[in-house]
């Protein structure tokens, strides 16, 4: 018996993944494609992208397409907390450098993760958050406009992006990935200058997407020297639920 034609959609799209021809963030052919190239109904076409996505392959971009995910291995367990608040919590001192605060045009990759429709005008910032006069983190964040009109006008010295938002779009849910780079990999000129380490030191990298109630407002990446910082913390287990 031959195999069903959406399985045959789906071995040809893990094929692509697999070897690489398809990278994470790409844009995968549409429904209507599919099912011109394999001679096929479009609910066959959907079938083969949805079973994909709950597998975790592919991820639906509402308005915007299917794209290839992120399949590395990634842990789950992150409290997302003001930067402000764990140096003080420490007894230390918190002080901010602000590198950037502007309009921009948004790459295509950019507008698609802030569920935005190109060409897009998004908030930048870049900053370098300090602990007892050294740097602890750069956060450098794209927000959603629509969401955060009047974020160029903050004065991140007093609060930080993370706070603000929290007032304007109260976060809901969000994503992230933790990975380990060099400052080369990390894509920021100067980085090694910004954050006080030389080119070999490892760090330690967060991307993070943030969503309200109203739509996705902010991607961040914050990076951190891996010779001062962790990510850690106390989970607690409720006896009666099930792993």
């Amino acid at each position: 018996m031959s195999e069903p034609r959406y399985q045959a959609i789906k071995q040809h799209l893990l094929d692509q993944i697999e070897s690489g021809t398809l990278t994470p963030g790409t844009r995968v052919a549409s429904e209507n494609r599919l099912s011109e190239q394999f001679s096929v109904s479009r609910m066959t076409a959907r079938r083969a992208l949805e079973e994909l996505s709950d597998a975790g392959f592919l991820f639906r971009s509402q308005g915007l397409g299917t794209f290839v995910a992120d399949s590395r291995p990634m842990s789950s367990m992150i409290e997302i907390r003001n930067i402000a608040d764990e140096i003080r919590e420490r007894g230390h001192r918190f002080a901010v450098q602000q590198l950037r605060l502007e309009a921009c045009a948004a790459t295509d990759s950019q507008a698609q993760w802030l569920g935005l429709k190109s060409p897009a005008e998004v908030f930048r910032s870049m900053l370098v958050f300090l602990e007892n006069e050294q740097p602890i983190q750069l956060e450098e964040r794209l927000v959603n406009p629509e969401l955060a009109p009047e974020y160029l006008q903050q004065n991140f010295a007093s609060m930080t992006p993370h706070e603000y938002l929290s007032q304007v779009a109260p976060l809901t849910e969000a994503d992230h990935i933790i990975d380990a780079i060099l400052p080369a990999e990390s894509g920021i000129a100067d980085l090694p200058n910004h954050l006080g380490v030389d080119t070999v030191t490892p760090c330690l990298r967060v991307s993070r997407r943030t969503y309200s109630s109203r739509g996705i407002v902010s991607v961040a990446t914050l990076i951190h020297p891996g010779n001062r910082y962790r990510l850690g913390g106390h989970l607690n287990f409720n006896p009666r639920s099930s792993i």
